[in-house]
């Protein structure tokens, strides 16, 4: 039994040195592209010298993030091996409002399922689901076919 914690420890550790070094591959690629694109609009040599500046320093900071991740996963493993508890787990999600918390987000109505907009609020004032091509009053000839009601 032990050897399959061992084994399932050592999954996670990897998992998450896997996500933990593609995060700092982002955010490397992320301050890149900030600094050149601050060089790029900057005409004072001191303002371009100021970037690069910021660039490297977000560079240094996303591997300093990795290095620390790596070792929580690390003593995670450790942790588990030992048959403790509490192990550190790594939740990508858990900084967006919602995810992580068991909490829905936004507002709950009770017998109304909402749809979950990916990109921007509509403005329609609703997020309740509606198929305008279910039946109904539809003029406009599309329609499902059937003669729901």
């Amino acid at each position: 039994m032990q050897a399959g914690k061992n084994a399932a420890a050592s999954m996670k550790e990897t998992a998450g040195n896997i996500a933990t070094s593609a995060k700092a591959g982002m955010d490397k690629t992320k301050a890149t592209v900030q600094g050149k694109a601050e060089k790029t609009t900057s005409h004072d040599p001191l303002e371009k010298q100021m970037a690069e500046e910021r660039k490297e320093e977000k560079i240094t900071q996303a591997e300093i993030n990795k290095l620390q991740a790596k070792e929580q996963n690390a003593a995670a493993k450790e942790s588990a091996r030992a048959g403790q508890t509490g192990t550190v787990t790594l939740h990508p999600t858990a900084a967006l409002p919602g995810h992580g918390t068991g909490q829905p987000h936004g507002q709950v109505t009770s017998g109304v399922v909402g749809s979950h907009p990916t990109a921007t609020n509509t403005g329609t004032g609703t997020t309740t689901a509606r198929n305008p091509l279910a039946g109904g009053t539809d003029q406009t000839g599309y329609g499902t076919g059937g003669g729901h009601s």
